[in-house]
Protein backbone atom coordinates (compact mmCIF):
# COMPACT_ATOMS: atom_id res chain seq x y z
CA UNK A 1 0.00 0.00 0.00
CA UNK A 2 1.65 3.30 -0.88
CA UNK A 3 2.52 6.00 1.50
CA UNK A 4 0.09 9.12 1.67
CA UNK A 5 1.34 11.84 -0.19
CA UNK A 6 2.38 14.78 2.17
CA UNK A 7 1.31 18.34 0.35
CA UNK A 8 1.89 21.47 1.81
CA UNK A 9 0.24 25.00 0.53
CA UNK A 10 2.07 27.89 0.82
CA UNK A 11 1.45 31.74 0.41
CA UNK A 12 -0.19 34.79 1.92
CA UNK A 13 -3.14 32.99 2.63
CA UNK A 14 -5.82 33.77 4.82
CA UNK A 15 -4.27 37.64 5.63
CA UNK A 16 -7.55 38.88 4.34
CA UNK A 17 -7.16 39.23 0.77
CA UNK A 18 -9.78 37.24 -1.38
CA UNK A 19 -8.12 36.28 -4.13
CA UNK A 20 -5.53 35.08 -2.52
CA UNK A 21 -8.05 32.69 -0.63
CA UNK A 22 -10.17 31.96 -3.44
CA UNK A 23 -7.05 30.73 -5.19
CA UNK A 24 -6.26 28.33 -2.35
CA UNK A 25 -9.90 27.09 -1.98
CA UNK A 26 -9.76 26.43 -5.82
CA UNK A 27 -6.61 23.94 -5.62
CA UNK A 28 -8.30 22.38 -1.69
CA UNK A 29 -11.10 21.26 -4.58
CA UNK A 30 -8.84 19.87 -6.70
CA UNK A 31 -6.71 17.60 -3.97
CA UNK A 32 -9.83 16.51 -2.24
CA UNK A 33 -11.13 15.30 -5.84
CA UNK A 34 -8.59 14.20 -7.44
CA UNK A 35 -6.22 13.04 -4.28
CA UNK A 36 -8.37 12.48 -1.37
CA UNK A 37 -5.60 10.63 0.63
CA UNK A 38 -3.30 13.30 0.25
CA UNK A 39 -2.15 14.62 3.99
CA UNK A 40 -2.31 18.70 3.70
CA UNK A 41 -1.28 21.21 5.76
CA UNK A 42 -0.42 25.20 5.28
CA UNK A 43 2.73 27.77 5.52
CA UNK A 44 0.90 30.67 5.31
CA UNK A 45 -0.08 34.38 6.60
CA UNK A 46 -3.55 33.54 8.36
CA UNK A 47 -3.22 30.12 9.78
CA UNK A 48 -5.91 30.87 12.14
CA UNK A 49 -8.19 31.76 9.44
CA UNK A 50 -7.22 28.80 7.07
CA UNK A 51 -7.48 26.88 9.97
CA UNK A 52 -10.66 28.00 10.70
CA UNK A 53 -11.90 27.91 7.31
CA UNK A 54 -10.85 25.18 5.10
CA UNK A 55 -10.33 22.61 8.26
CA UNK A 56 -5.88 22.59 7.14
CA UNK A 57 -4.15 22.60 9.92
CA UNK A 58 -1.39 25.52 8.98
CA UNK A 59 1.14 27.56 10.76
CA UNK A 60 2.46 31.05 10.57
CA UNK A 61 4.04 31.72 7.64
CA UNK A 62 7.17 34.43 9.59
CA UNK A 63 8.11 33.97 12.92
CA UNK A 64 8.50 37.52 13.37
CA UNK A 65 4.62 38.95 13.55
CA UNK A 66 5.61 42.45 12.78
CA UNK A 67 6.70 41.09 9.70
CA UNK A 68 4.89 43.46 6.94
CA UNK A 69 5.18 46.66 9.54
CA UNK A 70 7.51 48.97 9.02
CA UNK A 71 10.64 48.91 11.49
CA UNK A 72 11.37 52.41 12.98
CA UNK A 73 12.89 51.66 16.52
CA UNK A 74 15.96 49.28 16.57
CA UNK A 75 14.47 46.81 18.05
CA UNK A 76 11.61 46.16 15.69
CA UNK A 77 14.89 46.32 13.34
CA UNK A 78 16.38 43.73 14.86
CA UNK A 79 13.33 41.53 15.82
CA UNK A 80 12.94 41.81 11.86
CA UNK A 81 16.82 41.04 11.28
CA UNK A 82 16.59 37.34 13.27
CA UNK A 83 13.32 36.59 11.62
CA UNK A 84 14.91 36.16 8.66
CA UNK A 85 17.49 33.32 9.96
CA UNK A 86 14.91 31.75 11.81
CA UNK A 87 12.55 31.61 8.81
CA UNK A 88 15.07 30.05 6.95
CA UNK A 89 15.46 27.41 9.40
CA UNK A 90 11.56 26.84 9.32
CA UNK A 91 10.89 27.09 6.03
CA UNK A 92 13.27 24.37 5.36
CA UNK A 93 11.90 22.35 8.22
CA UNK A 94 8.18 22.51 7.02
CA UNK A 95 9.40 21.83 3.53
CA UNK A 96 11.43 18.75 4.24
CA UNK A 97 8.22 17.31 5.94
CA UNK A 98 6.63 16.95 2.45
CA UNK A 99 6.62 15.17 -0.65
CA UNK A 100 4.76 18.66 -2.71
CA UNK A 101 4.67 21.83 -1.94
CA UNK A 102 1.88 23.71 -4.31
CA UNK A 103 1.92 27.43 -4.51
CA UNK A 104 -2.06 27.95 -5.54
CA UNK A 105 -2.24 31.31 -7.81
CA UNK A 106 -1.41 34.89 -6.16
CA UNK A 107 0.57 37.21 -7.82
CA UNK A 108 3.48 35.43 -6.42
CA UNK A 109 6.37 36.31 -9.22
CA UNK A 110 5.22 40.06 -9.62
CA UNK A 111 5.50 43.64 -8.04
CA UNK A 112 2.26 45.33 -9.17
CA UNK A 113 1.70 46.65 -5.68
CA UNK A 114 4.10 48.17 -3.16
CA UNK A 115 6.73 45.04 -2.29
CA UNK A 116 9.79 44.75 -0.69
CA UNK A 117 11.96 42.03 -1.35
CA UNK A 118 13.41 40.64 2.14
CA UNK A 119 9.36 40.13 2.57
CA UNK A 120 7.13 37.53 0.69
CA UNK A 121 9.92 37.35 -2.11
CA UNK A 122 12.66 36.33 0.04
CA UNK A 123 10.05 33.87 1.60
CA UNK A 124 9.15 32.63 -1.77
CA UNK A 125 12.72 32.12 -2.53
CA UNK A 126 13.30 30.14 0.96
CA UNK A 127 10.87 27.69 -0.35
CA UNK A 128 11.86 27.20 -3.51
CA UNK A 129 15.59 26.92 -2.64
CA UNK A 130 14.48 24.04 0.35
CA UNK A 131 12.30 21.99 -2.05
CA UNK A 132 15.86 21.86 -4.36
CA UNK A 133 17.66 20.93 -1.19
CA UNK A 134 15.52 18.01 0.12
CA UNK A 135 14.29 16.82 -3.08
CA UNK A 136 10.25 18.29 -2.32
CA UNK A 137 8.45 18.88 -5.65
CA UNK A 138 7.60 23.14 -5.39
CA UNK A 139 4.75 23.84 -7.93
CA UNK A 140 3.93 26.90 -8.72
CA UNK A 141 0.70 27.11 -10.06
CA UNK A 142 -1.57 29.31 -12.30
CA UNK A 143 0.64 32.14 -10.67
CA UNK A 144 0.92 35.88 -11.97
CA UNK A 145 4.41 37.64 -12.85
CA UNK A 146 5.16 41.07 -14.44
CA UNK A 147 8.33 42.90 -14.88
CA UNK A 148 10.42 44.11 -12.10
CA UNK A 149 12.50 47.26 -11.48
CA UNK A 150 13.90 46.69 -8.06
CA UNK A 151 17.40 44.45 -8.76
CA UNK A 152 16.93 42.53 -5.52
CA UNK A 153 13.60 41.41 -5.60
CA UNK A 154 13.59 40.70 -9.44
CA UNK A 155 16.71 38.34 -8.86
CA UNK A 156 14.74 36.66 -5.66
CA UNK A 157 11.86 36.11 -8.04
CA UNK A 158 14.28 34.40 -10.88
CA UNK A 159 15.73 32.33 -8.88
CA UNK A 160 12.58 30.93 -6.94
CA UNK A 161 10.90 30.31 -9.92
CA UNK A 162 14.14 28.56 -11.80
CA UNK A 163 14.56 26.33 -8.59
CA UNK A 164 10.52 25.35 -8.73
CA UNK A 165 9.63 21.80 -10.24
CA UNK A 166 6.94 22.92 -12.27
CA UNK A 167 5.49 26.87 -13.25
CA UNK A 168 2.22 27.66 -14.61
CA UNK A 169 0.79 30.96 -15.20
CA UNK A 170 -2.33 32.67 -15.10
CA UNK A 171 -1.95 34.64 -18.38
CA UNK A 172 0.65 34.88 -21.32
CA UNK A 173 2.55 38.07 -20.09
CA UNK A 174 3.63 36.75 -16.81
CA UNK A 175 5.46 33.80 -19.03
CA UNK A 176 6.55 36.48 -20.92
CA UNK A 177 7.75 38.52 -18.01
CA UNK A 178 9.75 35.54 -16.52
CA UNK A 179 11.09 34.57 -20.06
CA UNK A 180 13.01 38.32 -19.99
CA UNK A 181 13.74 37.57 -16.94
CA UNK A 182 16.31 35.27 -17.81
CA UNK A 183 13.98 31.87 -17.17
CA UNK A 184 13.30 28.97 -19.43
CA UNK A 185 9.97 29.40 -19.75
CA UNK A 186 9.72 26.60 -22.79
CA UNK A 187 7.66 23.66 -21.09
CA UNK A 188 5.80 26.16 -18.44
CA UNK A 189 2.16 26.18 -19.22
CA UNK A 190 -0.37 28.97 -19.53
CA UNK A 191 -4.10 28.42 -17.94
CA UNK A 192 -6.91 30.94 -17.05
CA UNK A 193 -6.57 31.62 -13.34
CA UNK A 194 -7.49 28.93 -10.54
CA UNK A 195 -10.56 30.86 -8.98
CA UNK A 196 -12.28 30.21 -12.55
CA UNK A 197 -12.37 26.31 -11.17
CA UNK A 198 -15.11 27.33 -8.20
CA UNK A 199 -18.21 27.05 -7.99
CA UNK A 200 -20.21 29.28 -10.09
CA UNK A 201 -23.50 30.27 -8.13
CA UNK A 202 -26.66 29.87 -9.36
CA UNK A 203 -28.11 32.79 -11.74
CA UNK A 204 -29.61 36.08 -10.49
CA UNK A 205 -32.37 38.05 -12.04
CA UNK A 206 -30.72 41.50 -12.22
CA UNK A 207 -31.48 44.26 -10.05
CA UNK A 208 -30.73 46.92 -11.88
CA UNK A 209 -27.19 47.34 -9.24
CA UNK A 210 -24.06 48.34 -10.62
CA UNK A 211 -21.22 47.00 -8.63
CA UNK A 212 -18.43 48.89 -8.07
CA UNK A 213 -15.41 46.87 -6.85
CA UNK A 214 -12.93 50.09 -5.34
CA UNK A 215 -9.06 49.28 -4.09
CA UNK A 216 -7.16 50.94 -1.22
CA UNK A 217 -4.85 51.61 -4.87
CA UNK A 218 -1.42 53.12 -4.51
CA UNK A 219 0.11 52.12 -7.96
CA UNK A 220 3.26 49.71 -8.03
CA UNK A 221 6.49 48.64 -6.71
CA UNK A 222 8.21 51.65 -9.15
CA UNK A 223 5.19 54.24 -7.69
CA UNK A 224 6.27 54.66 -3.98
CA UNK A 225 7.51 58.64 -4.64
CA UNK A 226 3.83 59.06 -6.50
CA UNK A 227 2.17 57.04 -4.17
CA UNK A 228 0.01 59.90 -2.93
CA UNK A 229 -1.10 61.33 -5.82
CA UNK A 230 -2.07 57.84 -7.78
CA UNK A 231 -4.46 57.52 -4.79
CA UNK A 232 -6.42 60.68 -4.91
CA UNK A 233 -6.41 60.87 -8.21
CA UNK A 234 -7.84 56.81 -8.19
CA UNK A 235 -10.08 57.58 -5.44
CA UNK A 236 -11.53 61.20 -6.61
CA UNK A 237 -12.06 59.72 -10.52
CA UNK A 238 -13.80 56.78 -8.85
CA UNK A 239 -16.10 58.98 -6.25
CA UNK A 240 -17.20 61.42 -9.31
CA UNK A 241 -18.20 58.36 -11.30
CA UNK A 242 -20.41 57.01 -9.13
CA UNK A 243 -21.58 60.27 -7.93
CA UNK A 244 -23.23 60.23 -11.40
CA UNK A 245 -24.47 57.28 -11.72
CA UNK A 246 -26.49 57.86 -8.22
CA UNK A 247 -27.66 61.62 -9.36
CA UNK A 248 -28.83 59.18 -12.57
CA UNK A 249 -30.78 56.88 -10.01
CA UNK A 250 -28.83 54.19 -10.06
CA UNK A 251 -28.16 51.98 -6.69
CA UNK A 252 -24.96 51.50 -6.80
CA UNK A 253 -23.34 48.33 -4.78
CA UNK A 254 -19.46 48.73 -3.34
CA UNK A 255 -16.90 45.73 -3.54
CA UNK A 256 -13.74 45.39 -2.19
CA UNK A 257 -11.30 42.14 -2.25
CA UNK A 258 -8.97 42.87 0.50
CA UNK A 259 -9.23 44.14 4.57
CA UNK A 260 -7.21 47.63 3.75
CA UNK A 261 -10.13 48.50 1.11
CA UNK A 262 -12.16 49.04 3.74
CA UNK A 263 -10.72 53.01 4.14
CA UNK A 264 -11.76 53.52 0.63
CA UNK A 265 -14.96 52.18 1.09
CA UNK A 266 -15.59 54.65 3.84
CA UNK A 267 -14.04 57.43 2.19
CA UNK A 268 -16.85 56.80 -1.12
CA UNK A 269 -19.76 56.44 1.44
CA UNK A 270 -18.62 59.49 3.27
CA UNK A 271 -18.41 61.48 -0.19
CA UNK A 272 -21.51 60.49 -1.68
CA UNK A 273 -24.36 60.64 1.15
CA UNK A 274 -26.91 58.73 -0.52
CA UNK A 275 -29.06 55.77 0.09
CA UNK A 276 -28.65 54.52 -3.25
CA UNK A 277 -24.85 53.54 -2.51
CA UNK A 278 -24.35 50.48 0.07
CA UNK A 279 -21.43 48.69 1.01
CA UNK A 280 -21.10 44.55 0.48
CA UNK A 281 -19.75 42.18 3.31
CA UNK A 282 -17.70 40.14 1.39
CA UNK A 283 -16.20 37.41 3.31
CA UNK A 284 -15.26 34.99 0.33
CA UNK A 285 -14.74 34.98 -3.79
CA UNK A 286 -18.46 32.87 -3.50
CA UNK A 287 -19.74 35.84 -1.73
CA UNK A 288 -18.44 38.32 -4.42
CA UNK A 289 -20.14 35.56 -6.87
CA UNK A 290 -23.17 36.20 -5.41
CA UNK A 291 -22.62 40.25 -5.94
CA UNK A 292 -21.99 40.86 -9.22
CA UNK A 293 -24.42 37.70 -10.14
CA UNK A 294 -26.81 40.20 -9.27
CA UNK A 295 -25.43 43.22 -10.93
CA UNK A 296 -26.46 44.51 -14.22
CA UNK A 297 -23.03 45.90 -14.82
CA UNK A 298 -19.59 45.43 -12.75
CA UNK A 299 -17.07 47.96 -12.97
CA UNK A 300 -14.02 47.24 -10.63
CA UNK A 301 -10.44 47.47 -9.88
CA UNK A 302 -8.93 44.48 -7.88
CA UNK A 303 -8.04 41.36 -10.25
CA UNK A 304 -9.90 38.94 -8.49
CA UNK A 305 -13.63 41.38 -8.37
CA UNK A 306 -12.95 41.05 -12.25
CA UNK A 307 -12.70 37.10 -12.26
CA UNK A 308 -15.79 37.20 -10.33
CA UNK A 309 -17.85 39.26 -12.30
CA UNK A 310 -16.49 37.56 -15.97
CA UNK A 311 -16.97 33.98 -14.48
CA UNK A 312 -21.15 34.94 -13.65
CA UNK A 313 -21.52 36.47 -17.21
CA UNK A 314 -22.02 39.72 -15.83
CA UNK A 315 -20.70 42.87 -18.08
CA UNK A 316 -17.83 44.13 -16.88
CA UNK A 317 -15.84 47.03 -17.21
CA UNK A 318 -12.00 47.15 -15.52
CA UNK A 319 -10.14 49.35 -13.73
CA UNK A 320 -6.98 48.30 -14.98
CA UNK A 321 -3.64 48.74 -12.88
CA UNK A 322 -1.28 45.78 -14.14
CA UNK A 323 -1.41 43.79 -17.43
CA UNK A 324 -2.90 41.09 -15.90
CA UNK A 325 -6.49 42.81 -15.88
CA UNK A 326 -5.32 44.03 -19.69
CA UNK A 327 -4.95 40.04 -20.18
CA UNK A 328 -7.72 38.70 -18.29
CA UNK A 329 -10.35 40.88 -20.07
CA UNK A 330 -8.84 39.96 -23.52
CA UNK A 331 -9.01 36.48 -22.41
CA UNK A 332 -13.07 36.74 -22.05
CA UNK A 333 -13.57 38.93 -24.84
CA UNK A 334 -13.58 42.09 -23.29
CA UNK A 335 -10.82 44.10 -24.16
CA UNK A 336 -12.27 47.00 -25.50
CA UNK A 337 -13.55 47.67 -21.59
CA UNK A 338 -10.52 48.99 -20.00
CA UNK A 339 -9.64 52.29 -18.32
CA UNK A 340 -6.30 53.20 -16.49
CA UNK A 341 -7.10 53.06 -12.71
CA UNK A 342 -3.67 55.21 -12.50
CA UNK A 343 -5.70 57.96 -14.73
CA UNK A 344 -8.95 57.74 -13.76
CA UNK A 345 -11.10 60.28 -15.98
CA UNK A 346 -14.41 60.26 -14.65
CA UNK A 347 -16.15 61.64 -18.17
CA UNK A 348 -14.26 58.49 -20.04
CA UNK A 349 -15.16 56.09 -17.73
CA UNK A 350 -18.95 57.15 -18.30
CA UNK A 351 -18.63 56.83 -21.56
CA UNK A 352 -17.15 53.29 -21.57
CA UNK A 353 -19.68 52.38 -18.66
CA UNK A 354 -22.71 53.16 -20.92
CA UNK A 355 -21.14 51.81 -23.94
CA UNK A 356 -20.56 48.34 -21.93
CA UNK A 357 -24.49 48.52 -21.29
CA UNK A 358 -25.61 49.02 -24.61
CA UNK A 359 -23.64 46.10 -25.78
CA UNK A 360 -24.60 44.35 -22.53
CA UNK A 361 -27.39 41.54 -23.75
CA UNK A 362 -24.40 40.77 -26.95
CA UNK A 363 -21.40 40.36 -23.86
CA UNK A 364 -23.29 37.97 -21.46
CA UNK A 365 -23.26 35.42 -24.81
CA UNK A 366 -19.74 36.13 -25.21
CA UNK A 367 -18.80 35.16 -21.74
CA UNK A 368 -21.15 32.10 -21.53
CA UNK A 369 -19.07 30.79 -24.62
CA UNK A 370 -15.40 31.76 -23.10
CA UNK A 371 -16.19 30.04 -19.51
CA UNK A 372 -17.15 26.92 -21.15
CA UNK A 373 -13.28 27.22 -22.50
CA UNK A 374 -12.04 28.20 -19.38
CA UNK A 375 -13.33 25.43 -17.20
CA UNK A 376 -12.66 23.14 -19.78
CA UNK A 377 -8.96 24.88 -19.52
CA UNK A 378 -8.48 24.47 -16.32
CA UNK A 379 -9.46 20.76 -16.48
CA UNK A 380 -6.77 20.33 -18.82
CA UNK A 381 -4.13 22.20 -16.15
CA UNK A 382 -5.48 19.73 -13.22
CA UNK A 383 -4.18 16.62 -15.11
CA UNK A 384 -0.96 18.29 -16.43
CA UNK A 385 -0.13 18.72 -12.63
CA UNK A 386 -1.26 15.36 -11.40
CA UNK A 387 1.17 14.16 -13.87
CA UNK A 388 3.80 16.16 -12.58
CA UNK A 389 3.45 15.79 -9.14
CA UNK A 390 1.99 12.72 -8.17
CA UNK A 391 3.59 10.26 -10.88
CA UNK A 392 2.97 7.14 -8.93
CA UNK A 393 -1.01 7.88 -8.68
CA UNK A 394 -1.11 9.27 -12.11
CA UNK A 395 0.57 5.60 -13.41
Amino acid sequence: MNKAVRVGVFGLLGSGNLGNDGSLEAVLGYLRAEHPQAVVDALCGGPEVVTARYGVPATRLHWYRGEYRTASRAGAVAAKGLGKLVDAVRTAAWVRRHDVVIVPGMGVLEATLPLRPWGFPYALFLLCASGRLFGTRVALVGVGAAPIGDRATRALVRWSARLATYRSYRDTPSRDALREMGVNTTRDKVCPDLAFALPTPPASTPSGTVCVGVMDFHGGNDDRGRAEEIHRRYLAGTTAFIRTLVEDGRPVRLLTGDACDARVVAAILDAVDSPLVTAAEAASLADLMKETAAADTVVATRYHNLVCALKVGTPTLALSYAAKSDALMDRMGLGAYCHPARKVDADRLLEQFRELEKHAAELRRTLTERNVRVERQLADQFSQLTASLFPREAS
